[in-house]
């Protein structure tokens, strides 16, 4: 396999330096693939309680991960040099290896709608961190939008019943946090130069998959005998709901500003409500349908605010 040369400047920074992106087509066109991460991963809820094995969340993370990563090493041919060994381990524990079991374990102790209410907080944690990371003040317009998408999400799927157990709590806004620091650390570094995205995806899938695996193990022991549904479940989770939604993601991040990214992952429970209802024929009650308002409102305020 080729490496990286080692000091070569990222692409993002030599265009305009940290946290810029470059003008590489629309910012319609690179937005909306950048939403087909987020609106890959609505679809995982379906897919993990119809086709895979219940009560491993380990597992499904690890076998999220590392399979694909090593798939898309191998496909690439690169492995990172200098300080990309260290930087795609640390944005893989953020994005995998730590993101993976927090949100498994926040899914497992809190209703979906508290959990998908907490990630909704994802555009205001970036907002806030990117003064710290990318020297980049979040605007009035920005924090408006940020709220109003936590409001539409919350009429979205919250339930009165909602019980809130503080580990499951405290998991989901770990996990929020990491993703919001993944988010502005993955555009405050770029992309080596010359180095395919699906590369530079593939490290990140691999190191945080790596983690994983004793963790796995470890906790849950072997894995059980997988049937043809479950394996299905595997193969759609890795390539399309990792591999692609993550390298896609990871494009979005590159070319657009970090602000307008976040507000794209509000795409998540949009997708997973209307999956629910095709897949499981649940329906939406009218508070509900005002909360998907507000939420598509959120994701187009964030972009006209991200871009002015």
């Amino acid at each position: 396999m080729s490496v990286v040369a080692p000091h070569r400047k990222t692409a993002t920074a030599t265009a305009a330096g940290p946290g810029a992106a470059p003008a590489r087509g629309s910012a319609a066109v690179n937005a909306a693939l950048a939403a087909i991460g987020p609106l890959t991963w609505g679809t995982t809820y379906v897919v993990t309680t119809q086709l895979l094995p219940p009560d491993r969340p380990l597992l499904l993370a690890m076998l999220r991960a590392l399979p694909a990563g090593l798939v898309l090493v191998a496909f690439t041919r690169r492995l990172p040099s200098g300080s990309w060994w260290w930087k795609s381990a640390v944005l893989g524990m953020l994005n995998f290896g730590a993101f993976f079991p927090l949100v498994f374990l926040g899914a497992y102790r809190l209703p979906g709608g508290v959990a998908s209410t907490i990630g909704a907080i994802l555009p205001l944690l970036v907002a806030v961190l990117g003064a710290f990371v990318l020297k980049v003040r979040a605007t009035r317009r920005t924090l408006g939008a940020g709220v109003v998408g936590v409001i539409g999400v919350g009429l979205l799927v919250l339930r009165g019943s909602a019980a809130i157990d503080p580990l499951g709590l405290g998991a989901m806004l770990l996990a929020t946090s990491l993703m919001a620091l993944a988010v502005l650390l993955g555009k405050r570094w770029g992309r080596p130069e010359g180095v395919p995205l699906l590369a530079m995806t593939g490290w990140q899938l691999t190191a945080g998959g790596l983690v994983l695996v004793p963790l796995a193990l470890g906790v849950e022991g072997m894995p059980p005998a997988l049937s043809g549904a479950n394996i299905a479940g595997f193969a759609y989770l890795g390539l399309i709901g990792t591999a692609l939604a993550y390298a896609m993601w990871f494009r979005g991040i590159e070319r657009l500003p970090a602000s307008s990214v976040s507000f794209l992952g509000l795409a998540n429970p949009i997708m997973a409500t209307l999956v629910g209802l095709v897949v499981l024929g649940q329906t939406l009650t009218l508070w509900q349908v005002g909360g998907l308002v507000l939420v598509l409102a959120s994701v187009l305020l964030g972009q006209r605010a991200a871009r002015s």
